[in-house]
């Protein structure tokens, strides 16, 4: 079984004047990665491994979630995961280690949105029906998909993807 978390940075100022790779978060988007690192740990889903795209706002969610987690996992900061395609992403997830169990990703939209909608399976239930429903409607900043895989190397991660949950900012309290 394999563990894949997809989050999409956070809440990112529209135009800083240095460019789009160097546009640093908001102060929601500061509050909502802090909130998202408190609900990873609560939910159990502390990554193995990180794989973080380089750019400003990436990097910023991921140093403001990552203190609220109860154990520090690998990271790995990239430029190959800034405004990745789906394509890419899944390249990136398939040369990752089979030790690694739970792999998380931080990026960008579209790439994030799309390659989670393409490796969600089928839904097997209503809740499952309904998780990707909300995710095909808006894949929003700082929101996070969760999918299992049953399959023994990352290799094989491909289409078959059980949604576990479809978390959103707005889904968390306080």
């Amino acid at each position: 079984m394999r563990r894949l978390l997809l989050l999409r940075h956070a809440k990112a100022v529209q135009d800083s004047g240095e460019g789009d790779f160097a546009r640093a978060l908001t102060e929601r988007g500061r509050r909502d990665a802090a909130r998202m690192g408190h609900a990873l740990d609560t939910r159990g889903y502390v990554p193995d491994l990180v794989l973080c795209s380089s750019a400003e706002r990436t990097t910023e969610t991921w140093e403001l979630l990552s203190p609220e987690l109860a154990k520090a996992p690998k990271v790995e900061f990239t430029k190959a995961l800034y405004l990745a395609s789906p394509k890419n992403i899944l390249a990136q997830i398939h040369l990752t280690a089979d030790e690694v169990k739970t792999l998380m990703l931080v990026g960008h939209n579209p790439g994030i949105e799309e390659c989670a909608i393409r490796l969600s399976r089928n839904p097997a239930s209503k809740a499952e029906s309904h998780k990707l429903e909300d995710m095909r409607e808006k894949f929003p900043t700082c929101a996070l998909a969760v999918l299992d895989f049953e399959v023994k190397s990352w290799s094989d991660a491909g289409s078959g993807g059980i949604l576990l949950e479809f978390l959103r900012p707005r889904d968390l309290k306080g």
